[in-house]
């Protein structure tokens, strides 16, 4: 047969097709389809895929396996390896504290961190002394000049960052010794400047140690987690619980280095700090919680976790007039809001959605996002790393192209 001659399928609005909550149920029954043909293309063993749109529950479905074997079915209460995922968790409990004037978006970190005091910023003509301090702000939307190793433009800098151990990447570090080795390394740019991905919520989850006197997670458990139900959210398994973790294929390149850095299999209590940019293990249903919480803008089941304003501000653009690109996480056309990057506008974007709608992803393959217009919120669980861009753009997408009222 010609190509010309094959048969496409597209799913329409057929004759017995329904709507639920604005959405198609033939193009719903697609969405799992194509993700039945992921899991056999070999991009991940499996995944869960669920979303709210007008405070309903509209689709949530588990697709292949649990295991790297392929040889359990996933379940929908499976648990993932949220990485990053966890950013906007943590920085949503450090805002209620801004709200109950803990601390204000522009208090310097050094008030709670002075072993932070002595930073310098790297420049070509060499090391020179901060225009201004970093804020508590600049933890919240990367702009606070650390960076990442891994992608660090200066050689220097991700030299340093490896040698002094500051992302555990290997072994254990405490907090105390993570934050001296920091403020021996210079910035890559100046605070407030540039958005660039890094460590800063990591340092933002030691901070809230530090101003609270309690670890990061009873931090984040009593204030976050356990009021809003999220009871399988944690940042280590029991090896009952692990029997739940689900899995990476064994022919993924970055399988192997990632576990050397996510030991999340005992706690970290007493020999390494908690990753507030990444630690995290959590289910869809958990994650869900939490979303429908942040589209309720602040509300939850009765219970108010942030004011309306608070979540509008978490929601804007803080990166206006910044160097930097978001590119590499949210494809073009997204800036920098608190903890989640925000839509700037259409044209530029490589998926449907709105204006002003909030994203986040996790380096394993998980990814959210939240659009207020739509009312939706959406959310991906798989543990497929190398493919991780490809599988979240082709979920928004699936998940745009079901929605038709």
């Amino acid at each position: 047969m010609s190509s010309s001659n094959k048969k496409i399928p597209t799913p329409s609005l057929m004759a017995n097709d329904r709507l639920v909550q604005g959405f198609s149920s033939h193009r719903l029954a697609h969405l799992t389809t194509v993700m039945q043909a992921q899991v056999e293309a070999g991009m991940f063993p499996g995944a869960v895929t669920a979303i709210l749109h007008r405070n309903q529950l509209v689709h949530f479905e588990a697709h292949g396996y649990l295991d790297a074997a392929r040889s359990q079915p996933m379940t929908k209460d499976a648990l993932f390896r949220l990485a990053s995922m966890t950013k906007p968790l943590v920085t949503t409990v450090a805002m209620m504290m801004v709200e109950q004037g803990v601390f204000s978006l522009q208090d310097p970190i050094t008030r709670w961190l002075p072993e932070l005091k002595d930073l310098v910023v790297e420049t070509p003509a060499g090391d020179v002394p901060l225009v201004r301090p970093i804020w508590v702000q600049d933890l919240m939307r990367h702009t606070s000049g650390f960076v990442y190793a891994g992608t660090a433009q200066s050689p220097r800098i991700k030299a340093l960052y490896e040698q002094f151990n500051i992302e555990s990447r290997v072994d254990d570090i405490s907090a105390d010794e993570m934050l001296r080795n920091l403020g021996k390394i210079p910035l890559a740019n100046q605070p407030g400047t540039f958005w660039e991905y890094s460590i800063s919520v990591d340092v933002l989850g030691l901070l809230l140690e530090r101003v609270l006197g309690q670890p990061l997670d009873t931090i984040v458990a009593q204030a976050l987690l356990e009021p809003l139900g999220m009871k399988d959210t944690r940042w280590w398994v029991t090896l009952e619980q692990e029997k739940k973790l689900a899995q990476t294929l064994d022919d993924d390149p970055l399988k192997v280095g990632m576990l050397k850095s996510y030991r999340q299999h005992y706690d970290p209590t007493g020999k390494s700090y908690f990753k507030g940019g990444g630690g995290l293990i959590g289910s869809t249903a958990d994650y869900l919680r939490y979303l429908q919480m942040m589209i309720n803008k602040g509300e939850f089941e009765g219970k108010r976790y942030l004011s309306r304003k608070s979540v509008e501000l978490m929601l804007s653009q803080h990166t206006v007039g910044m160097a930097g690109t978001t590119i590499a996480n949210t494809g073009p056309g997204y800036g920098f809001g608190l903890g989640f990057a925000i839509r700037q506008g259409q044209g530029m974007c490589w998926v449907p959605g709105s204006t002003n709608d909030a994203m986040w992803a996790g380096v394993w393959g998980t990814s959210f996002w939240l659009d207020p217009t739509e009312q939706l919120a959406a959310v991906i669980m798989a543990q497929g790393p190398t493919h991780k861009t490809h599988t979240r753009m082709l979920f928004k997408n699936l998940v745009y192209g079901a929605l038709v009222e």
